[in-house]
């Protein structure tokens, strides 16, 4: 499974992108991380919900109240033109960084090889 500080820098990426598919509320966005990860990593609650304070304070998500659930309204987010933007990008910073750790994997991890 992955660490927390592996993903720490594109925790916003993986929520931006759910958003882009439709409005969604934390428990759901959580549960589809895990789902579209099969488990390889999990978003903590405390990591997802700092990160929905961090993409309002951005402009790259607005809150909204929804439907009521066990008599408490639940909060949505929704993606904004500024999230879209912030979005794309994550996503050209993710190639180019893929790129570079890429000269640097190494897929046969025998080294002491006599051959």
């Amino acid at each position: 499974m992955l660490g927390s500080d592996v993903m720490r820098g594109y925790n916003d990426m993986l929520i931006l992108c759910l958003l882009l598919e439709g409005d969604s509320y934390g428990y759901e966005i959580s549960h589809e991380i895990e789902r579209r990860c099969a488990d390889a990593y999990r978003i903590k609650e405390t990591t997802l919900y700092s990160a929905f304070g961090r993409l309002e304070k951005l402009g790259y998500a607005a809150a909204y109240q929804g439907s009521e659930t066990q008599g408490r309204p639940r909060t949505y987010y929704t993606i904004t033109d500024e999230g879209r933007k912030a979005y794309a990008a994550k996503c050209a910073e993710w190639r180019v960084l893929k790129t570079v750790v890429d000269r640097f994997t190494k897929e046969d991890m025998d080294h002491g090889s006599d051959s």
